[in-house]
């Protein structure tokens, strides 16, 4: 099974660590846990007087395709309020296989995640966390 999930573009996307870290002075910061596998992100934002994100940081302790999707989330999560990430989840759902269409980048790289649904939540669980950033 890792063979197949964890592809070369999910490593690379774990490997990038694209807004790892903390940030000095969030406006929010927001733990989220998956009590059936472990995984713990935490994410910090710093939001403009509009509700968008300025500054997006994450802490992840948990599996490979939970870090990639941190890092993958963060590339693409700044200029967007809560309306855009929804988007942005929306496309993650669908490379996942819940909804229908096509993924684009750079969420399309969990494609082979669809296969195995009790892993697809690991790729979920920075979006949750999100979300209730900016709620």
């Amino acid at each position: 099974m890792s063979d197949q999930l964890y592809q070369e573009r999910i490593v690379a996307l774990a490997k990038a660590k694209i807004g790892a870290g903390k940030l000095a002075a969030p406006t929010k910061s927001v733990r989220r846990d998956n009590p059936l596998c472990g995984d713990r992100v935490t994410v910090d934002v710093t939001l403009d007087e509009h509700g968008k994100i300025k500054e997006i940081a994450h802490q992840v302790r948990g599996c490979l395709l939970c870090q990639a999707s941190a890092s993958a989330l963060a590339s693409v999560a700044v200029g967007r309020d809560a309306a855009g990430v929804a988007v942005l989840r929306h496309d993650a759902e669908r490379a996942l296989g819940r909804e229908s269409g096509e993924a684009h980048e750079p969420f399309s790289a969990f494609e082979p995640v669809r296969e195995h649904k009790s892993r697809q939540e690991c790729v979920l669980l920075p979006f949750e966390a999100l979300k209730d950033a900016l709620s």
